[in-house]
């Protein structure tokens, strides 16, 4: 068969799907578009050639959606800048498609059709939102934004998804010979602290290249964060959610989907620095309990010295596997994860319904190993008793959820 890359072609565009593109199709083959909208007809230039499916960007639009917008970003256009992914569509349309992906992937992953929902709009709107971007740095040393499904850098002046002194950093005027990256990132304060990333000891494995050795070369150390009203002081490295209004927009998810009661005990895994469970240990307060469990030992250092009031709530190091689980005591009443967007898996989530707490409270970023997870729990004999989306990832096709999972009415009581 010859192959298409690099060819032209005119293509009916279909429904979106997961990762940014939208399904079309030629010569009988799936079609993969960026750049393009449901309902469009586009002409498009093949950039993959697989056996069973075809990648594109859609260069030329013949028929337009209603919800096409000039994107604002200079580098967003096809063979550029690969960060965002629907910068061509309108915020309410960005939304939409986003709820229909999340739909798509439970129908066909957890077999489960959705009650009617919103993906619900944070404050702020949909540029300058990101408090850390990590700027590639090309082999001469050069900053910028990988293009699309490419190890090529994009160089950019700016990026306009960040908040000031992080889409504008002057780090992006200079050259950083010898690094991977260089990284911008601020807190609830108008500090802003650079890091650099530099190649990692060890040897490459996989095509994967071990991880940097991350460093503070500029700016404060340590940064504000706040969750509900509570102040966090962590690492500048450390993880926190980029849109400054997403932690408190899942912490009062789940909070009023699990209305954790005074007295009752708590597991947080993958807690990170702690968010959660300082939220979650003020709702259950000292007569209660939360056990956090997390990898990084840099986010329990800051969780240590951001739960010192609250001596009911800790967070150890560990690894969330299933044995670790299955070996928490006592049972707890709640189970909350928030894990990388791998996901929990479905051993994972068998050992956490295996402690029978009366909900479990799940906070995802990514809609497809949700509902593989989802599909565990219902196997098991649990129910989706809840789901909230929320686009803290404006202009990507990236969307964070917040699912709750409960025993079913007829299974044996937790």
């Amino acid at each position: 068969m010859t192959s298409l890359l690099g060819s032209a072609v005119d293509l009916d565009v279909g429904a979106a799907a997961a990762g940014g593109s939208c399904v079309s199709r030629h010569e009988g083959r799936v079609v993969f578009v960026r750049h393009a909208l449901p309902g469009e007809r586009v002409r498009a230039v093949i950039t993959e050639d697989r056996e069973r499916f075809l990648r594109a960007d859609a260069v030329e639009i013949h028929a337009a959606s209603p919800d096409r917008v000039p994107p604002p970003c200079p580098y967003a256009r096809p063979g550029r800048c690969g960060g965002c992914d629907w910068q061509h569509a309108a915020g309410d349309a960005q939304r939409r498609i986003k709820a229909d992906v999340i739909r798509q992937q439970f129908t066909r992953i957890a077999r489960l059709e959705l009650p009617p929902f919103e993906v619900e709009e944070l404050p702020g709107g949909l540029l300058g939102w990101r408090t850390r971007i990590t700027y590639a740095v090309d082999p001469d040393g050069r900053p910028g934004l990988h293009r699309h499904r490419s190890h090529e850098v994009e160089h950019v002046d700016r990026c306009p998804l960040g908040v000031p002194g992080v889409g504008d950093t002057p780090a992006l005027e200079r050259t950083w010979p010898g690094h991977t990256g260089i990284e911008a990132a601020r807190g609830d304060g108008p500090e802003v602290t650079l890091l650099a990333h530099r190649p990692g000891p060890g040897r490459q494995a996989r095509g994967r290249r071990p991880p940097d050795r991350v460093s503070v070369v500029d700016g404060p150390a340590t940064v504000d964060r706040s969750v509900l009203g509570r102040r966090f002081e962590i690492g500048a490295g450390g993880f926190w959610q980029v849109h400054p209004a997403a932690a408190d927009a899942f912490a009062r998810a789940l909070l009023d989907s699990l209305e954790p009661q005074p007295g009752e005990r708590v597991v947080d895994l993958y807690a990170g620095a702690g968010a959660f469970t300082a939220v979650l240990a003020a709702a259950v307060g000292p007569a209660g309990s939360v056990l956090g469990v997390e990898s990084a030992s840099s986010a329990v250092a800051d969780a240590e010295r951001n739960l010192g009031d609250l001596p009911w709530a800790r967070v150890e190091r560990g690894r969330v596997d299933a044995g670790l689980v299955a070996g928490l005591a006592p049972r707890p009443d709640l189970v909350v994860l928030d894990p990388p967007r791998a996901g929990a898996g479905p051993d994972v989530m068998r050992a956490i319904l295996g402690l029978r707490p009366r909900a479990v409270g799940y906070v995802s970023c990514d809609p497809a190993t949700l509902a593989r997870d989802v599909a565990a729990a219902v196997d098991a004999g649990w129910q989706l008793g809840g789901l909230r989306a929320f686009d803290a990832f404006p202009m990507t096709s990236h969307v964070e959820c917040v699912a709750t999972l409960k025993p079913c009415a007829t299974g044996s009581e937790p």
